[in-house]
């Protein structure tokens, strides 16, 4: 586990690397991902570990994994990277798939980025309807659709290429023109334009 991450917990709660509560919390959760996603319950179930120490840990896990979000003003997006990079902090301890778009003006500046859909641990179901109210109602020129996989495999499957291809169908009737999917997963990102796919 990140040492920082270890060291904000110990600061929060105010104990010492070798106390016993510390020492099983970290055995318990022996990755950031594991304690980043815990529940209060579970983190109470740590001897030493009550109520009030739990709701310590998830608040400053959720302040953390806030900060660790890119500063969204101006961002430029200029290629699948970019997605990446601004996506890839948010949805790195994820175990269920998001649907994110991000809407963009007509200089590929970022106006505003929405999670369309929160699905299953290997599905995000997404209509086209709810993209695009979303894009009419930021004014978007255009938008890029993302979305991760747990699995750590970035690479695109069947539906989330059919998926993309009902989505550029549907902006070319309304005049909103989808740039690109990207699909984070694993450190790494698959975008199906730069793979021919759209």
């Amino acid at each position: 586990m990140n040492q920082e991450l270890k060291n904000l917990v110990l600061e929060s709660l105010r104990e010492r690397q070798d106390s016993y509560a510390i020492k099983e919390l970290f055995e318990k959760f022996p990755t950031a991902t594991e304690l980043v996603t815990a529940t209060e319950k579970q983190l109470q179930s740590v001897k030493g570990i009550g109520k009030g120490k739990a709701r310590q840990i998830t608040a400053m896990l959720k302040l953390a994994k806030a900060l660790t979000y890119p500063e969204q003003t101006n961002n430029s997006i200029r290629s699948p990277k970019d997605v990446y990079n601004l996506l890839e902090p948010e949805l790195r301890f994820e175990q269920k798939e998001h649907f994110i778009c991000l809407f963009l003006n007509t200089k590929n500046r970022l106006l505003f980025k929405e999670v369309i859909s929160i699905g299953s641990l290997n599905a995000a179901i997404v209509h086209p309807r709810e993209v695009f109210h979303a894009a009419i109602r930021r004014c978007s020129a255009s938008l890029i659709c993302a979305h991760n996989h747990p699995s750590g495999d970035p690479e695109a499957s069947i539906e989330d290429v059919n998926l993309t291809k009902r989505l550029i169908a549907a902006g070319e009737i309304i005049g909103i023109e989808v740039l690109d999917h990207v699909i984070i997963g694993g450190n790494r990102f698959y975008s199906l334009k730069e793979h021919g796919l759209i």
